[in-house]
């Protein structure tokens, strides 16, 4: 076999991200009566989580902002797009997300069926995240995925984000793996494919949207059960 070690990217890529958010969210606007309060619908405040999310994201990977500043902010945001900016309830609101999130179960179609088809071909297969480490310990536990993998390397223990280099050679020398022989499937072309590439690891992107072809990438995959057609 010309890889051995298998690493994957969790949110978007195995663990459906965006609908066990939406679950969560929607309990927790209905928990706290917001629709009552402010007569707007869920949707309004979900579509201003989803883009403030993303945004503090990418601030929250160059060092901008602090784990504690993203987890209230968001919602501080989002609660500001419907017109009802309480910084407490949004400081509460983000503590009750990361409760209840990483005990939804969804993962993306076909996520168990590649896992039982590259464990019964022998690949080591690993975790690579930005998430926070005991969040992401408790999604795989789950979705009932976590007996999968050998490593769950996070951004805690390497010191560093992806796409940071020293993330992917942490990774690599942590799980004894040479990067000719590793492959990385993630959904984000800048934090898990170029990353994986500086790294000299051949990639995987794993593009479900079927976003118009930009990628660089070795392989481009729209469903998970393509990865057959890989390894």
């Amino acid at each position: 076999m010309k890889y051995q070690h298998i690493f994957f990217d969790l949110d978007h890529t195995l663990w459906d991200f965006t609908h066990n958010a939406k679950q969560t969210l929607a309990q927790l606007y209905e928990e706290y009566m917001l629709e009552k309060k402010t007569g707007i619908g869920f949707d309004k405040f979900y579509q201003g989580y989803a883009y403030h999310n993303e945004r503090l994201w990418e601030a929250y990977r160059l060092h901008q902002i602090s784990r504690e500043e993203l987890q209230w902010k968001r919602m501080w945001l989002a609660l500001q797009e419907i017109n009802y900016p309480d910084e407490s309830l949004a400081i509460r609101m983000g503590e009750d997300f990361l409760k209840i999130l990483p005990r939804q179960s969804q993962l993306m179609p076909g996520s168990k069926e590649i896992l039982d088809y590259l464990k019964s071909k022998n690949y080591h297969l690993h975790i690579l995240t930005n998430g926070f480490p005991e969040i992401q310990e408790l999604k795989l536990q789950s979705a009932g995925i976590d007996k999968y993998f050998d490593y769950v390397i996070t951004s805690a223990q390497a010191g560093c984000l992806k796409p940071d280099l020293q993330f992917f050679l942490y990774a690599l020398t942590h799980t004894h793996a040479h990067p000719n022989e590793s492959l990385m499937i993630g959904d984000d072309l800048e934090v898990d494919i170029e990353g994986a590439r500086q790294a000299g690891m051949d990639q995987v992107y794993f593009n479900p949207p079927g976003y118009p072809e930009t990628s660089t990438a070795t392989y481009t995959i729209t469903h998970l059960e393509e990865l057959k057609q890989i390894l």
